[in-house]
Parts: C-alpha cells; sequence; structure tokens
C-alpha cells in the first residue's frame, strides 16, 4: 500500500520545492510519513470543513495550495491554525502544501488558468511571463503566463467567457474600450506581475488581489485589467491534481474537496 511519503515524492516532481519563492513553506507540513493512504482530498485551502470532510470519509491525507503555516512558535488549541493541526494529528491526516512551487511548475496552476483564459490549449502553451528564475536545464520559472487568444474579442464578452470559465461569482475589471487578444495570466496574488504584462505588450492582464492605484494605472495605459478573485484564479488547478494522483495512484481514491468556495461574494446595486 502507498505512503504519505510515497505520494510526496511523486509530488516534488510535480512542483519542485526549489523553485518555490524565497521563504514560502511548502511541502510534507503535517503528518507521519509511513501512513498508509486509501484516500486523498485535494484543496484550495485546509479549513475546518476541509478537516471535517477528511475525518468524515477517512482520507489520510490532504494535498493543498495554500500552506497551512508559515511560521509557528506554539501547537495548541488555542488559536486556529493549531486546533487544525491537532485536530488533524488525532485522526491521522497529514497534508502537504504546493505553494508558489505549483504557481510557477509546467502543468501548475498559472498554464492551468492560462488555458482557461483561452491563451493556452492541448496543442500550444502560453509563454513565461517573466523570467523570475532560470533553470540548469535551461527552462524558465515564472509566476505568470502569456499568451494569444485565437480570436480576438470584445472585451464584455471575454468578461462573460471569464467568469464562466472560473465559475467566478464576480469580476472586478476596467474595459479600456479595447478587444481581448494578448493576455497575460498570474494566478492569486499577482500584481507584482504587472509591469511584467505591460512590458510584453499585453492588452488585458487576468490576475486577483488588485489594489486601487493598479486600476488608474490601466486606465491610463489604455490596458484592459481583470480581477478574477484569488480562488477562482487558482481553484483551476485542483481538478487537475486529482487526476495527476489518480493516474499516478490508480489504487487511492481522490477527490477534490465538496466544502471549499469563494468566500467573497458580491453585492450588486439595485
Amino acid at each position: 500500500m502507498k505512503k504519505v511519503s510515497d505520494v510526496y515524492e511523486y509530488l516534488k516532481t510535480i512542483a519542485p520545492e526549489e523553485i518555490a519563492s524565497v521563504n514560502d513553506n511548502v511541502g510534507f507540513l503535517v503528518g507521519t510519513g509511513d501512513t498508509n493512504v486509501s484516500k486523498i482530498i485535494v484543496t484550495l485551502d485546509i479549513t475546518d470543513d476541509v478537516i471535517t470532510e477528511a475525518l468524515d470519509i477517512g482520507a489520510e491525507l490532504i494535498v493543498a495550495h495554500h500552506p497551512l503555516f508559515f511560521s509557528l512558535k506554539s501547537v495548541t488549541d488555542a488559536d486556529i491554525t493549531g486546533k487544525k493541526i491537532v485536530l488533524m494529528l488525532s485522526g491521522g491526516i497529514s497534508a502537504v502544501c504546493m505553494h508558489t512551487n505549483l504557481d510557477a511548475a509546467r502543468g501548475g496552476v498559472n498554464d492551468t488558468l492560462a488555458v482557461a483564459a483561452g491563451i493556452a490549449d492541448d496543442k500550444r502553451n502560453a509563454e513565461p511571463l517573466s523570467d523570475a528564475v532560470r533553470l540548469p536545464d535551461g527552462d524558465i520559472v515564472s509566476f505568470g503566463r502569456v499568451g494569444c487568444l485565437k480570436k480576438a474579442c470584445p472585451m464584455p464578452v471575454y468578461l462573460d467567457i471569464i467568469s464562466k470559465e472560473l465559475n467566478t461569482n464576480g469580476l472586478r475589471y476596467h474595459d479600456a474600450g479595447i478587444d481581448v487578444h494578448k493576455v497575460a495570466v498570474a494566478s492569486g496574488s499577482g500584481g507584482s506581475e504587472w509591469d511584467n504584462a505591460r512590458k510584453a505588450g499585453c492588452d488585458t492582464f487576468i490576475t486577483a488581489d488588485i489594489k486601487y492605484h493598479m486600476f488608474l494605472e490601466a486606465k491610463e495605459y489604455g490596458i484592459n485589467l481583470i480581477d478574477a478573485g484569488h480562488f477562482s484564479t487558482e481553484d483551476v488547478i485542483t481538478g487537475v491534481l486529482a487526476e495527476k494522483l489518480t493516474g499516478k495512484f490508480p489504487e487511492i481514491k481522490v477527490s477534490v474537496s465538496k466544502t471549499p468556495g469563494q468566500t467573497i461574494k458580491f453585492y450588486t446595486v439595485p
């Protein structure tokens, strides 16, 4: 029977930890490596609801995108993070978290987001948006992707497309009054890629957690800007990751968590 350590070693081939951002906390964060695994839950966040779901179905491993913690001084049930860890350990649940390494990895979050954005598919890949890190084999690690739609379309049409592809309950955006053709994407809080998107000559940039000043700059530069939400720009990877795990470990039942969703809701003015 496969163990937590076996799954962890495979996940490192999908998203090598050495490509994660400095000070990020990725890898095997909670549990016991020699625990046998019969069920895995894949999720964006390890919430109380996800842990309960894992306990209910008897899952021994949670594979998440966001780290459960970045730094700890103690692990007790006196705070929300410590309480989660105590509950997981008492229930025999381990956790592997792949964060910025999965954002940057080929086939990871940004490549999957690029497919949803229409700038990549089975026959063509989006290009790295920036030369963040160059690996010894010459491959470029980037926290964004850039490419062109097969056919340009008006911004209102594209907003409808992207909202459905990302299953988001709302979008924040600036419409520069130009068609969408060359698009850059950066999953999650990808505002640091804004300058790279402009330098690449993009007419449209998709990311999340956009600050006010960036919307002002988008208007002045004449660039379409879409804030599609942190959850929606990253949750695209959960199904892909579950498929990869199922293909590698057919004897393990792998499921995407049914409990997470967009925490942020939008109020529409009547």
